[in-house]
């Protein structure tokens, strides 16, 4: 599809989602016209016909063009790319593209899930004393790791994609700027970090990142039990939690009714069955 045939696209969006934050860098990087806004509701498992007719998962990101619905920040990347080939994200060389779809994949799962974790504990309180200690010990021992990795990734180039800004540093971005701990100063990560913050495209992202992170603070109590609210525990998220010493935390929340699964969810969680 080429710019002159593009169509005005809208981006189902959450501001503090790093996926969907992901996705707008994308699009403002690739110079696409595009509207956005929150479902109601978001997250708390409740239902959402006008997203879960384009997203069974009731999921943000979901992008719709036109008549088509691409959800899954990966997919939706490469359908960018495919759709938009116009200011192309991903480098030419077939090594460097694995390189970026590498740093990717790391950042999207094992990477996101430490600081969604942190929200879990920090603002919707779901740990205390010795477990929240032992977990945020493991946010900050599993993060360091996984910057170490990162290092060797960007090596002595400015940049994920090598000497400019595209689809590596896209992936990277978010997630860095919501770590839980940040590289040492004048590190590489660190650098390139303070680089890439001046790039237009990142400029406006974060700043929708730090006004929706207000609201996301002030929600505390949302996913108290007996508020109705569920967040859901999948993937490299639950993983995190049971590998670091958090399945109190889950074993709590299905007991509580305060936690659910992904699509589709199961019979025993959904009647707030034990774990």
């Amino acid at each position: 599809m080429s710019s002159s045939n593009k169509s005005k696209l809208f981006l189902h969006n959450h501001p503090v989602s790093s996926y969907a934050q992901k996705v707008r860098i994308a699009l403002r990087e690739k110079q696409l016209d595009f509207d956005f806004a929150t479902p109601p509701a978001l997250g708390s498992g409740a239902a959402n016909p006008s997203l879960s007719s384009q997203n069974p998962r009731l999921e943000v990101p979901t992008l719709v063009d036109g008549d088509f619905a691409i959800f899954d920040s990966t997919i939706i990347l490469q359908y960018l790319e495919d759709a938009y080939p116009e200011h192309p994200l991903l480098p030419t060389d077939a090594k460097e593209k694995v390189r970026a779809r590498h740093v990717e994949e790391i950042c999207d799962t094992t990477y996101e899930a430490i600081n969604w974790a942190y929200g879990e504990v920090n603002v919707f309180g779901r740990a205390d004393g010795e477990e929240k200690e032992r977990l945020q010990a493991e946010m900050k021992r599993q993060t360091i790791e996984i910057q170490t990795w990162l290092e060797t990734q960007l090596g002595d180039r400015p940049y994920f994609n090598g000497e400019t800004f595209g689809y590596g540093d896209v992936c990277v971005a978010p997630i860095y700027n919501r770590s839980v701990v940040k590289a040492p100063a004048n590190s590489k990560l660190d650098l390139w970090y303070q680089r890439i913050k001046g790039q237009e495209s990142v400029k406006t992202t974060f700043g929708e990142f730090e006004e929706g992170l207000k609201a996301f603070k002030a929600m505390g109590g949302a996913f108290a039990k007996g508020r109705g609210m569920r967040r859901e525990y999948r993937d490299y998220r639950l993983e995190f939690m049971v590998k670091s010493g958090g399945l109190g935390v889950v074993r709590r929340g299905i007991e509580d009714g305060t936690v659910r699964f992904g699509w589709p969810e199961g019979g025993p969680v959904r009647e707030k069955g034990s774990l």
